[in-house]
């Protein structure tokens, strides 16, 4: 009898505690790839290695399946690497970013909760891919004359040299904001150049401040490319600050964009062209890859 009891309090208690508890959602499949699963688990790794939100699941989890149909069709078309090849391929990289140092590489993974063999398996795998991309797409796709000359017609905009200027610039830090005032009234005495070599704090300070025919995108922040832009050659800017840092300005020169001739945008147009092609046959053939195999996402 007590036993019975025993067990009807202990079956009670267990029913209230699971129904105090809050739901605990465990790992589950996010998708089937012929036999081979994809966890939830995995999407949410890739998304912690790639820096990516949650919102990007959905994205994430079909790269998954893309990369697992390529590994099939390796697998399927006995492609294989001989261990040396992973190997000096890994040698690279800790040379490259590790300076030579494998405990550096091993310890970096460690803080990112990876071990080794779990890194050394997605670099061969990351190479299968890319090797399989290369017999199947990237050795095939080509730019056709008449595909780059209607690229090139369809976008005369894209293909001409963008405007540059020569400007000159002294920087000063947060810290050094108060000299403001002594050097615009210096520079009725002294050149913009002398000025810029004792007080600025940016990288062309040595050179007098100039920054010799850039695109001012490709170097400036966007409140520095308007002003600019509306600035009359051979005039100096007001004070611009930006964080903290002050601006001084001088356009110096000023070269307008041109259009460039087919010849001249040769490489360009040909290089957008092979991507675009490259683009639609990597696409072309994982739907092919796709339509052959039985995938289920969940």
């Amino acid at each position: 009898m007590n036993r019975t009891v025993t067990r009807a309090a202990l079956a009670a208690l267990a029913a209230a505690l699971a129904a105090a508890a809050p739901a605990v959602e465990v790992d589950g499949i996010a998708a089937r790839v012929g036999t081979e699963a994809i966890l939830k688990s995995d999407v949410a790794m890739e998304l912690a290695r790639l820096r990516l939100p949650a919102s990007r699941y959905d994205e994430v989890r079909a790269e998954l399946i893309d990369r697992k149909l390529i590994l099939r069709a390796a697998s399927e078309a006995k492609m294989t690497l001989q261990d040396w090849m992973v190997e000096n391929r890994i040698r690279e990289i800790i040379d490259r970013s590790f300076g030579g140092d494998r405990n550096q590489l091993i310890e970096t993974l460690a803080k990112q909760k990876v071990s080794y063999p779990e890194w050394h398996a997605r670099m061969r795998e990351d190479m299968v891919i890319q090797a399989m991309r290369w017999n199947v797409v990237d050795k095939n796709a080509t730019a056709s004359p008449a595909a780059m000359r209607e690229e090139f017609n369809a976008n005369p905009g894209k293909y001409s040299t963008p405007p540059k200027v020569t400007v000159s610039v002294i920087l000063l830090k947060p810290e050094d904001a108060e000299k403001r005032d002594e050097i615009s009234a210096a520079l009725a005495t002294e050149s913009f150049a002398d000025l810029a070599r004792r007080y600025s704090a940016d990288s062309h300070a040595a050179d007098g401040g100039v920054w010799k025919d850039v695109v001012p995108a490709d170097v400036f922040k966007k409140d520095i490319c308007d002003e600019i832009a509306k600035m009359p050659k051979g005039t100096i800017s007001h004070w611009i600050e930006l964080d903290g840092w002050s601006f001084l300005l001088r356009k110096d020169e000023e070269t307008p964009g041109r259009a460039r001739t087919f010849a001249e945008a040769y490489a360009d147009v040909e290089e957008n062209v092979r991507q675009a092609v490259l683009q639609k046959m990597y696409r072309d053939w994982v739907e092919r890859l796709r339509a052959e195999t039985y995938i289920k996402v969940y």
